[in-house]
């Protein structure tokens, strides 16, 4: 098996990283226009199939056309694509309902469920400074959903809760999504990885055509093919930034998303992150920054699942 060329060039790998966490914002403000009036399994076929020619370019240029077409394991390919779209599409459904901080904010959540489900399924042993991340993230999680699961009769099922409600279930899904990439990097290359979800995801976003899919307007129809390209432009970026320096150096920069997140949901949608997002923010990052810093000294494939696993699903 070919494997991919790496070197330590700190400067590099941060700064592709910065600007793959910028596209995926980008991405994600373009599809939360167009979820306005797009189902949101048209969205995600539109994200994935857009984003192939861009990462066939990327595969052929780099040599592992081979790697990238010729799976060890298509069955857990397969599995890899169902639970990633899972999590796009109600990611995707999430953002046409919440503001663009608040979703951000949300998905915070997946590094927390995956030491959760690390200890379910891998039988990982979680200690108590572990234990203490995830719940603080955890308090975190629900400071920033709090408003949307009030129990107040005039507010509970509106589409507020029902899209918090979504991307939580978005993070638990890339959370499942981690642990199993974390088995699948064993025996199948990055492009491959990269290559078949996008294909999966592809295939599998059609089974939602029935259930809605609409004629886009030419406003959408360039929104979503521009996320699809964007989408895979950033997959490549943030693949190609662990090439250059360590994930546990270039994880904490993923919550560089916020910030992003922020200024376009303030400068396209006039949305304004709320007390509650960011004091919930701030915990989950923390809870996040520990486990991260705690990952680094436990190693094994957990650099490698990060580098084909992308915000987005």
């Amino acid at each position: 098996m070919k494997a991919p060329t790496t070197q330590n060039k700190p400067g590099t790998a941060i700064g592709l990283k910065l600007v793959a966490v910028f596209l995926f914002m980008v991405m994600a403000a373009m599809i939360k226009a167009a979820t306005q009036n797009v189902p949101s399994g048209q969205a995600v076929f539109f994200r994935s199939f857009f984003a192939l020619p861009i990462i066939m370019a990327w595969i052929w240029r780099a040599g592992e056309m081979r790697e990238a077409l010729t799976p060890n394991n298509l069955t857990g390919h397969i599995w890899r694509g169902l639970f990633g779209t899972s999590a796009m599409a109600l990611t995707f459904a999430g953002l046409a309902l919440l503001p663009l901080p608040e979703v951000t904010a949300i998905g915070y959540a997946t590094p927390m469920f995956t030491v959760i489900l690390a200890a379910i399924m891998l039988g990982e042993k979680v200690r108590l400074f572990r234990i203490s991340a995830v719940a603080l993230g955890l308090v975190g999680v629900m400071i920033v959903m709090w408003p949307r699961l009030s129990v107040d009769v005039a507010t509970v099922g509106t589409a507020g809760t029902i899209g918090a409600l979504m991307v939580l279930g978005a993070s638990i899904l890339r959370a499942v999504v981690q642990i199993h990439i974390r088995t699948l990097v064993k025996t199948e290359h990055t492009a491959a990885i990269v290559f078949y979800f996008s294909v999966t995801a592809t295939v599998l976003s059609l089974f939602s055509l029935p259930f809605g899919w609409i004629v886009p307007t030419t406003t959408d129809i360039i929104l979503l093919v521009s996320a699809g390209l964007i989408g895979g432009i950033a997959q490549i970026l943030v693949t190609a930034s662990y090439r250059f320096g360590a994930a546990s150096m270039l994880a904490p920069f993923d919550y560089t998303s916020l910030i992003f997140a922020a200024l376009i949901g303030y400068l396209i949608f006039a949305e304004l992150p709320t007390t509650e997002t960011v004091i919930g923010a701030t915990l989950v990052i923390l809870g996040g920054v520990i486990i991260i810093w705690r990952e680094r000294q436990l190693g094994g494939g957990r650099s490698r699942a990060r580098a084909v696993t992308d915000p987005k699903g």
